[in-house]
């Protein structure tokens, strides 16, 4: 998917490694995002409710399609993101229900 097709550039299913998609996980805004995004279904940066400014929440957002993790649309001067869930269920199979379901460890 590219630019024309008014998609940003994401890495191919057979490309996305899971030590790079746990990576992307395992930072604590990352995974906000994520659960968010699992929650709302797609949302732009500055739409999502995380803690954090929309500027990192793009950064972010940028980290995760790098991953694989989300893909990202092109619509008009927005960039609404969603979860690559089917993608990542069929690369490994019940690895993101994991993780989203997955109670936070207690402080």
């Amino acid at each position: 998917m590219d630019e024309q097709m008014g998609m940003l550039p994401q890495p191919d299913l057979a490309a996305i490694d899971v030590d790079t998609v746990l990576g992307a996980l395992a930072d604590p805004v990352r995974l906000s995002i994520v659960r968010e995004l699992d929650r709302v279904g797609e949302s732009t940066c500055s739409a999502l409710d995380v803690p954090v400014n929309a500027s990192t929440v793009s950064h972010h957002l940028h980290a995760l399609r790098e991953a694989g993790v989300v893909t990202t649309r092109i619509a008009g001067r927005t960039r609404p993101s969603r979860l690559r869930t089917d993608d990542l269920d069929a690369r490994f199979p019940g690895l993101l229900n994991a993780i989203l379901r997955a109670e936070p460890a207690s402080k």
